[in-house]
């Protein structure tokens, strides 16, 4: 057995019991410490917006738009739409349909580098 392989044991637990060496007796288990700094703003509001497409238009075509008009976005069919948060894109996703409401799956997280 490789010195390495050992070493890894020894972390899962005590080697002598087997017993886990994290204390889970808690009532609620313990967060890493990342999550714990998050909870101050679990309860903070965000707008969501999942964005179909873009269109441009003069305000007097817009005010020719009437029921049933049909307003061409600037994406196709099955092309991912942009999913915001509070204004930001945070990531592109699909449409699904959740009984008999839209929702949207995420399948890309965007990461953007804070300047």
């Amino acid at each position: 057995m490789a010195d390495d392989e050992l070493e890894l044991r020894e972390l899962d637990g005590d080697p002598s019991t087997g017993a886990p060496l994290v204390d889970d007796s808690a009532d609620e288990p313990e967060l890493p410490r990342s999550a714990r700094d998050l909870e101050a703003v679990y309860d903070i509001p965000v707008q969501v917006s999942a964005v179909l497409g873009k269109a441009t238009m003069q305000v007097s075509q817009l005010l020719k738009l009437g029921r049933g008009a049909v307003v061409e976005l600037d994406r196709k069919v099955g092309e991912a739409i942009d999913i915001y948060v509070n204004n930001r894109l945070v990531a592109r996703g699909e449409v699904v349909v959740v009984e008999d409401r839209l929702g949207v799956t995420m399948t890309e997280i965007i990461k953007s580098d804070r300047s």
